[in-house]
């Protein structure tokens, strides 16, 4: 009976609440128990079950001040999330703001620059620049919040040509912590505007970006499949190969462990080329001399913004200075064995323009690390190639939020905390991946 009681007094609280933000809210608000309520707070990761006291979706950036203000005020926690591909922190007990509404796109074609709202999704922008020869930073998912992508980092196909997502930010509409609605860009707020390129979502809300476009018309892109036999003589040719490769050229070497047409384990090399399809396929041939002949192979020409490149899950995600042997040796083991539970392993360079930042760039990653591993599988696999690995990670990847220190340089991650605790001194964005104010 006495619980029954505390649990009527409890959503009797959380109704007076949302009640009191309805006057200062003019976007769609959800509680425990009401129609939209479970929809709205799903994330991608299916482990997320958050509970948030309230969900306020947002009609535009006084909904995100007045949601933010409200929460820090009654000392609630607050989160932020438009299509919940980033979200690996629940918001139990809290405010949810999304921000899935702001989904207005804008391209200028002169300028070659976009100006998104918070929500809206790279197929938006796809869209959008596509009809000028432009092309966005764009990853492999269409489907993912610009937003997010872009805070975190963004890693694309196009990177090794022209930097991270974060890097063609030029400006920022961003809610502070205090509520306060301002541009952040190299001459208004510059050392917010650095903390935001790279940060997350940290140092404040951001309502709209305005980041370059690039003439990309068209790409290059496809895979190539081949036997597993010879797949570790083709990994020890690509850690020496990458060190030469065209910044139009990105690769990966994907291990499967069945390939469909012939259910035996092979592996896949991938690759998108924003130059000429000649210049591209003489650039591989030293890969192609490795792997023998294709069992498939699929690359051809075509619109950047109808291209798709296959993801693979960042399950376990590591960064390598090189490839040793056995690296290669343990992945390709993997891979081979009977009833493998290993999905897939990615090897991918990075590199380019990635690793040439402008001297005002913001905090994104370790730059100067030129290979990835994904494995999507169990995480003793990956556990074995820690030895080798720098021990770093990207915060776009990164699953576990405690490791947020590791996505960062030394350098950038204690002048991060030193910005937090200027702009956020009491931490009020912190349900996600957190950089605590330094005291």
């Amino acid at each position: 009976m006495t619980a029954h009681i505390a649990d009527v007094n409890v959503a009797a609280d959380a109704r007076a609440a949302r009640r009191e933000l309805r006057r200062r809210f003019s976007g769609s608000l959800y509680g425990s128990g009401s129609a939209g309520y479970d929809e709205a707070r799903q994330a991608v990761n299916p482990a997320l079950d958050a509970r948030p006291l309230v969900i306020a979706e947002a009609a535009g950036a006084l909904d995100v001040s007045a949601a933010l203000t409200w929460a820090r005020e009654r000392q609630l926690p607050f989160a932020v999330q438009s299509t919940g591909h980033g979200t690996q922190v629940p918001s139990d007990g809290g405010v949810l703001l999304k921000t899935s509404a702001l989904t207005r796109v804008l391209v200028d074609p002169d300028r070659g620059i976009a100006r998104v709202g918070a929500g809206a999704r790279w197929d938006s922008v796809l869209a959008a620049a596509a009809p000028f020869g432009l092309a966005p930073l764009s990853g492999s998912s269409p489907d993912v919040g610009v937003a997010g992508y872009t805070l975190g980092g963004g890693l694309s196909w196009l990177s090794r040509r022209f930097g991270f997502a974060a890097d063609s930010v030029l400006r920022a509409q961003v809610v502070t912590a205090d509520g306060r609605m301002v541009t952040a860009s190299r001459d208004e707020h510059p050392e917010l505007f650095w903390a935001l390129r790279g940060g997350g979502g940290n140092f404040g809300v951001v309502t709209s970006l305005d980041f370059r476009l690039h003439r990309v018309a068209r790409v290059w892109s496809g895979s190539a499949v081949f036997p597993l036999e010879r797949a570790a003589v083709t990994l020890a040719a690509y850690r020496d190969w990458i060190a030469d490769a065209p910044d139009e050229l990105s690769t990966a070497v994907v291990l499967l462990p069945s390939w469909p047409s012939t259910g035996a384990p092979a592996f896949a090399i991938r690759a998108m080329s924003s130059g000429t399809p000649e210049a591209a396929a003489e650039a591989m041939r030293p890969l192609y001399r490795a792997a023998g002949a294709p069992l498939w192979d699929d690359f051809r020409e075509a619109p950047f913004a109808q291209t798709r490149m296959p993801g693979i899950a960042p399950l376990n995600f590591d960064l390598f200075e090189t490839l040793p042997d056995p690296v290669i040796e343990h992945v390709v083991d993997a891979v081979r064995q009977p009833g493998s539970r290993v999905g897939a392993v990615e090897v991918r360079h990075w590199g380019g323009a990635m690793s040439r930042p402008t001297p005002d760039a913001g905090p994104v990653g370790h730059r100067n690390v030129p290979l990835s591993v994904i494995v999507e599988g169990p995480a003793e696999t990956a556990e074995a190639l820690a030895p080798y690995a720098t021990g770093g990670t990207f915060l776009n990847f990164l699953r576990d939020p405690s490791r947020v220190e590791a996505a960062y340089t030394p350098d950038n991650y204690r002048w991060l905390r030193v910005l937090k605790a200027r702009l956020d001194p009491d931490n009020v964005l912190s349900v996600n991946h957190n950089i605590a104010p330094r005291p």
